[in-house]
């Protein structure tokens, strides 16, 4: 597992002592920079027999235990859907089950199968329920010996302060712009400059915004966000009600843009739209638009299962285009 250009400094700490590393490592930051691939390499060098410096050998029984897909010593422990195992109807909600660290921690208990590290990887860590993080404190509290824990977090708030209190944290930053470009050129995209504002200078976020689908639904609402006075917002809350935690992310973006613009900064999402997007602000209502960013904040909290979305992007679009009208 490769190791991005931008988080090498950090791979060279955590690779410094092997013998001295902590029990349980939370590496937190923004979506998109690279924080799973990071707690991926650190377990391939932990489990790897003969590791090279800071690189595992790739020839051992370990390397190619994870060559083909596992490891005995290794869980990786990810959301899964919210009443998967029940008759209720699927919601999209995405958790880890308090099952699913019993497990991972059931293992830490044997022996290791080479004599070694175990490692317990749970992404994102933020998605485990408080029953499944109350789980994981006797082992984050009571660890037996070479076990690492690894937790990896997009929004570190959200754990429980029990569990913060007791990993070593380390933050995976954002790449510098030169250093996303230079990797993003690497993986030719259009208009790469453009996703990797809109995706806040997270590369690996930038590269996932390039699906040409996705594409073709940002660019009809945004040309439908600068020219309010030409849409029929019910059709296109009509059109665009399955991607609506997408549309939510543009829309919110594109209202931080126009506080920026109606605060006489730069306009930081889509500067393509710098000019419609400074005649909005001009023209809006700033108590309207407050309100809307706040709404559009609280509402991401209940995107994973909206009771219907159609109707609640079309509530978002209609007072969005609304703001121009003074009370």
């Amino acid at each position: 597992m490769k190791v991005h250009p931008w988080n090498r400094p950090l791979w060279d700490r955590l690779t410094r002592e092997r013998e001295h590393l902590p029990h349980a490592l939370l590496l937190h930051g923004m979506a998109g920079v690279g924080k799973r691939q990071l707690a991926l390499a650190l377990a391939e060098w932990l489990l790897c027999e003969h590791p090279h410096g800071s690189s595992a050998c790739g020839q051992c029984s370990s390397c190619n235990w994870l060559d083909q897909g596992g490891h005995p010593d290794l869980r990786i422990v990810e959301p899964r859907a919210d009443d998967a195992e029940t008759d209720k109807p699927k919601r999209s909600r995405r958790l880890i089950a308090v099952d699913d660290i019993r497990e991972a921690t059931d293992m830490l208990a044997l022996s290791s199968h080479q004599g070694g590290w175990r490692v317990v990887l749970i992404q994102p860590a933020e998605a485990m329920n408080t029953a499944a993080a109350n789980a994981l404190l006797k082992t984050l509290e009571e660890p037996p010996p070479r076990v690492m824990l690894i937790l990896v977090s997009h929004q570190p708030r959200r754990l429980l302060p029990t569990v913060l209190s007791r990993c070593q944290k380390l933050a995976v930053p954002r790449p510098d712009r030169q250093v996303a470009m230079a990797w993003l050129a690497e993986h030719p995209l259009p208009d790469a400059e453009g996703l990797l504002l809109e995706a806040g200078g997270a590369p690996l976020l930038a590269l996932e915004y390039a699906d040409t689908e996705r594409m073709v639904q940002r660019e009809r609402l945004l040309e439908a966000l600068a020219r309010p006075d030409l849409q029929d917002w019910c059709e296109l809350a009509h059109a665009m009600q399955h991607a609506v935690a997408e549309a939510w992310g543009w829309l919110l973006r594109w209202t931080c843009d126009l506080i920026a613009c109606h605060a006489g900064t730069a306009v930081r999402y889509f500067p393509q739209y710098a000019a419609e997007l400074r005649a909005r602000a001009v023209a809006a209502d700033p108590v309207r638009l407050w309100d809307l960013y706040h709404e559009l904040l609280g509402a991401g909290r209940h995107l994973q299962h909206p009771l219907n979305a159609q109707l609640l992007l079309e509530s978002w679009l209609l007072r969005y285009a609304s703001m121009e009208d003074r009370p």
